[in-house]
């Protein structure tokens, strides 16, 4: 399936996007001056998405459903939950308090293109914040840190997931592993120029084949991300070198889904039971989505005899609606759509948890 017959008439506006500039957000670094930071960056006019969202979500009744709450970007047609069961857990008192803590990014309001100057270093040499696509931060808030979990990163380079979970001061031990050495290395320096060196110790950066974690350290994490490598539909449209849609990538391309089922399919085995691990990927594509999440809950059953369910996220539309556009018709998990007015994504997150 292209994505032309995925998205309908969606589909011309989010080409249009994906061509266009792509939007920031600057995630605080806790570990430096933060107040004086977040001081900084309200005078550019950006606003703390994380912050702003929890506290309408403590003011507004969340009487009516989802649907009824979505933008004009969204798709008109209802989400489907056929072909596998979503528990949902969340309530409205308990939006605020299921997400991972203590992440402040700043962002632009809708329509404003306006863009973030580089972070400066502190007398330290620490750097203030971190620019990403914001919407990059959703699986790891989704991931609902709590203190003292044991944390697995297990695609962690080029390393803003990673230093978002140190954000949240929850990480009892943080393994970050990447299977490029050389991105991996590059995660070192990353670390290097936002913390101190007693945090940096909390982590274990590590170079293996996150297919094998599963056999390395099964039954081990309370928590496990993985970020598993894509598409990564936004610099597939904008740059020609090493593009993975061209013809000598085919191979590539089409293994990918079994990569990608290969590397949840170890995350699932990495936590220990009633842990929870969080999917996503920088793609559309429903192949590397929730294909991938659909097989890799059978093969777990089936294989593995370990129950996996995967929980509803839809409370994240209700928090995060006025930062991000949200697909409307994802059958597991959620997918943050690029827009011209919220030019975030794509990104595609699920959330899974390993039963007792």
């Amino acid at each position: 399936m292209n994505y032309r017959m995925q998205f309908g008439s969606l589909w011309p506006s989010i080409r249009v996007s994906l061509l266009s500039e792509q939007k920031y957000g600057a995630l605080v670094n806790n570990f430096s001056d933060a107040d004086r930071v977040s001081r900084e960056l309200e005078l550019l006019n950006a606003v703390d998405f994380v912050y702003e969202s929890q506290k309408a979500a403590r003011h507004v009744q969340w009487d009516s459903p989802v649907e009824g709450m979505r933008g004009e970007e969204t798709a008109p047609q209802e989400t489907h939950r056929e072909q596998m069961t979503v528990e949902q857990t969340q309530t409205p008192s308990s939006l605020s308090t299921s997400i991972s803590p203590n992440i402040k990014c700043y962002t632009f309001s809708k329509g404003d293109v306006s863009r973030f100057p580089p972070a400066r270093p502190d007398a330290l040499g620490t750097l203030g914040y971190y620019l990403l696509d914001a919407a990059s931060l959703l699986p790891v808030l989704a991931l609902n840190v709590q203190p003292g979990d044991l944390v697995l990163d297990l695609c962690a380079a080029p390393g803003g997931k990673t230093l978002a979970l140190l954000q949240t001061g929850c990480c009892r031990h943080l393994a970050a592993n990447d299977v490029s050495a050389s991105r991996s290395n590059r995660l070192r320096r990353v670390l290097c120029s936002y913390f101190p060196k007693d945090i940096s110790a909390l982590v274990r950066i590590t170079s293996w084949d996150g297919r094998n974690w599963g056999e390395l350290e099964g039954n081990t994490y309370n928590r496990v991300l993985v970020d598993v490598p894509c598409t990564t539909d936004r610099h597939s449209v904008t740059e020609e070198d090493n593009n993975i849609f061209s013809r000598m990538r085919l191979k590539e391309r089409q293994l990918l889904p079994m990569l990608q089922l290969q590397l949840l399919l170890a995350g699932l085995l990495a936590a220990r039971p009633g842990g929870e691990v969080v999917y996503s990927t920088c793609s559309l594509s429903q192949l590397q989505n929730e294909y991938v999440v659909e097989r890799a809950v059978e093969v777990a059953e089936t294989e593995y005899n370990i129950s996996v369910c995967v929980e509803d996220l839809s409370y994240f539309r209700r928090l995060f609606q006025d930062t991000f556009s949200f697909f409307a018709d994802c059958r597991l998990g959620e997918l943050v759509l690029p827009h011209l007015t919220a030019n975030f994504g794509p990104m595609y997150f699920c959330k899974l948890r390993r039963e007792q």
